[in-house]
């Protein structure tokens, strides 16, 4: 069982700091800016929330498998490797972070950004002293809650990664082959390190949205007064 919680936790590490860096800045953009073409961008990034695992994973095979575009723009094929459940978690769960991070950055108030710029303070001293501390509680509650998900992830995995022991094998499809060769009660002690280890993350989680709509409630007097 060790080798693949490693891995699981690994891929969930991974996948949720790689959204991290790639979704907060499209959620600041979704949540901030009106443009053309907002409402497209948007379906187009959400559109896997909504399709079916094996869907996404099927196509995600033909993108990084062999003789897909990606062997044949760059001589990579990366189907059945770690590489390629990353990317396939990584887009699985961008919909979940963008929509999360794109919430933590609506409760901050514009007319406190203003302020902030009015009195001579740059983009990035906003971001750090402003933006930052006001949205942290809710990009980390969207992170852990990333992190937490990956964990279950079964369909997309198993599409485009299979079960390869030590590269692919995650607690999920190890808990499946456990299940279909009748180790009903090894595949149990598995289930129960998810459980709890889901557990303890929603735990977290929702002590982090508690002082999210605490530090929300009380900046907006502040930027009145």
């Amino acid at each position: 069982m060790l080798e693949p919680l490693l891995l699981t936790l690994r891929l969930a590490l991974l996948t949720s700091l790689a959204l991290l860096l790639l979704a907060g800045p499209l959620a600041w953009v979704l949540a901030k800016r009106e443009f053309r073409g907002r409402g497209l961008l948007e379906t187009l990034l959400l559109l896997p929330l909504v399709l079916p695992p094996t869907v996404l994973g099927f196509y995600l095979l033909l993108l990084l498998g062999k003789n897909g575009p990606l062997q044949q723009w760059f001589g990579l094929s990366l189907a059945f490797t770690f590489e390629g459940i990353l990317i396939g978690s990584i887009v699985f769960n961008l919909p979940l972070a963008l929509s999360n991070y794109r919430e933590a950055f609506r409760t901050i108030d514009d007319d406190l950004l203003q302020t902030a710029r009015t009195l001579g303070a740059g983009r990035w001293r906003v971001l750090r002293e402003v933006v930052l501390p006001l949205a942290a509680p809710g990009l980390l509650s969207g992170t852990l809650l990333v992190f937490a998900h990956v964990l279950g992830e079964f369909g997309v995995v198993l599409m485009v990664g299979g079960s390869l022991p030590g590269e692919t094998q995650v607690l999920s499809i190890y808990i499946y082959e456990l299940t279909q060769a009748l180790r009903l009660e090894e595949a149990n002690r598995v289930a129960l390190v998810l459980v709890g280890l889901a557990f303890g993350l929603l735990l977290a989680i929702r002590s982090l949205e508690a002082r999210w709509k605490s530090n929300t409630s009380s900046s907006t007097p502040s930027a009145s007064r």
